[in-house]
């Protein structure tokens, strides 16, 4: 570990206790993960983690996060969001985000200042803040915190600390809500959702861990690492797995030829 990374850490650790008590908006991920983790370690019981729990989360990632709370040892509870349920969200639109990030800010600040808590804390780190990310917005009119973010710490920079506390997940990859799948301006619906969810637990079943399985309609596209499409064609029963993503509700399977890439269907923008 570098001197110049140790030096990262040692001003997050200070931020956090600092803050004497903290409340994290914690989804599983190796970001507020992390977060998690140190303010844990500094502050004991002081700090919570609180998990939304909506159809835009696979059931596969909160046991995770649950599993993962309770290996730091954190208080750890979770929350239903409501997101769902307001049409700016589910028409989809460009800042989709900036709503979604509204319904779960807009549940925990309540939770937080009735506790004690002065801020909300989540994961967002230095690379997401060159990235489209308008629930950033959102989170920042409602007074949240964003340790990662302020003190310059990397995605990447994230997975090496967390290595660096010996926190197994260190290389998680990164899975961002389910509703991330959907081209702009098609209707998000829990059935749908529910299709892309199953479909890419079934990818995982079979060996891919980095992937997405993107919804267009009745079009499932495949997204794997590019160095990985000639294994998967290869290995693959190709005929079973479109009959199995067919059963879920699909009408075509495609695999996208470029390879894996976060964040691809914001190009349009």
């Amino acid at each position: 570990m570098d001197s110049q990374l140790l030096d990262k850490l040692g001003q997050l650790q200070n931020l956090l206790k600092t803050s004497e008590k903290a409340l994290i908006a914690y989804s599983g991920g190796v970001d507020s993960t992390l977060v998690a983790k140190v303010a844990y370690d500094l502050l004991g019981s002081q700090a919570l983690a609180i998990t939304a729990v909506s159809p835009s989360l696979l059931p596969e990632e909160l046991e995770e996060a649950i599993a993962q709370a309770d290996y730091i040892g954190i208080r750890h509870e979770l929350v239903e969001t409501e997101e769902m349920n307001n049409p700016n969200y589910t028409s989809n639109p460009v800042n989709r985000c900036y709503f979604c990030k509204s319904e779960l800010h807009d549940t925990l600040k309540p939770i937080a200042l009735a506790r004690g808590y002065s801020y909300v804390i989540d994961g967002v780190n230095a690379d997401d803040l060159r990235d489209y990310r308008p629930g950033i917005q959102a989170a920042r009119e409602r007074g949240a915190r964003s340790p990662l973010a302020e003190i310059a710490i990397t995605k990447s920079e994230v997975r090496q600390l967390s290595r660096y506390l010996n926190l197994p997940w260190w290389d998680k990859p990164a899975q961002p809500c389910l509703s991330s799948r959907f081209p702009y301006g098609e209707e998000i619906s829990l059935e749908k959702l529910q299709r892309v969810g199953r479909a890419e637990i079934y990818l995982r079943k079979l060996g891919y861990r980095q992937l997405r399985v993107r919804s267009s309609g009745d079009t499932a596209r495949i997204e794997l690492p590019a160095a990985e499409i000639p294994d998967f064609i290869n290995r693959t029963n190709l005929s079973e797995l479109v009959a199995d993503l067919q059963k879920l509700g699909f009408i075509y399977v495609t695999l996208d030829l470029e390879g894996y890439q976060s964040g691809k269907l914001n190009r349009v923008l």
